[in-house]
């Protein structure tokens, strides 16, 4: 754990106006070294500088703290456990499960809930078409596949009052094209993330009629 990295960190929080405490960052500096190590076997992410880990992985998945309600999140196609592991340390107060189909990365995420001890951090090893799960107010995925995708594999997991928050690159501009019953559009928020070159922005979906509500 590098003084670098720790100031490279602190600095990220800054510019997103986040207030994290030592240990939480201690956490997420844990978190990519974990990472970092079992990626040279797992293949958990195309990223290999820690450094870059913390813009692309740590930071990027800090972005979408404004814009989290609610006390439960899925992360769907959770991969190396991104954004669900760093929301988890920033949010104790939030129950948040992780959901992969690949035994491997599903290995990772629990040994990372041991290390870490993150009491508040779920891990299912299933496909989403699978998997029995009770219903969230949230559930976020990470360049896991189409708006219209997600919006069929996930909705049932959403409740009533529930929200979808998916995490794209560039404007997805055909995507929002879908057609739900069940979703709509609240609105497309650009994300700008410290160190990170390109677009990032975060869809979020709301349930039918929860507009008027608001």
């Amino acid at each position: 754990m590098t003084e670098e990295l720790l100031q490279q960190l602190q600095q990220g929080c800054q510019d997103l106006g986040l207030v994290l405490t030592l240990e939480q960052q201690q956490k997420l500096l844990l978190y990519v070294e974990l990472l970092a190590k079992w990626n040279k076997v797992y293949n958990l992410t195309s990223v290999r500088d820690e450094g870059e880990m913390i813009s692309r992985h740590i930071l990027d998945s800090l972005a979408i703290l404004p814009f989290l309600s609610g006390t439960s999140m899925l992360d769907v196609g959770s991969g190396a456990g991104l954004p669900g592991i760093p929301v988890a340390i920033a949010r104790p107060d939030l129950a948040v499960t992780l959901l992969d189909s690949n035994s491997k990365k599903t290995r990772f995420l629990q040994q990372v809930k041991a290390e870490l001890a993150l009491s508040n951090l779920s891990v299912v090893h299933s496909r989403i078409e699978h998997a029995e799960l009770p219903r969230f107010s949230m559930v976020t995925a990470r360049a896991f596949s189409t708006i219209d995708n997600i919006i069929d594999l996930t909705g049932r997991h959403c409740d009533d009052a529930g929200c979808l928050l998916l995490m794209k690159g560039a404007y997805p501009e055909e995507e929002l094209k879908f057609i739900s019953t069940s979703f709509m559009l609240k609105e497309v928020v650009s994300l700008t993330v410290p160190g990170c070159d390109g677009q990032r922005h975060l869809v979020h979906l709301v349930k039918e009629g929860m507009l008027e509500a608001e």
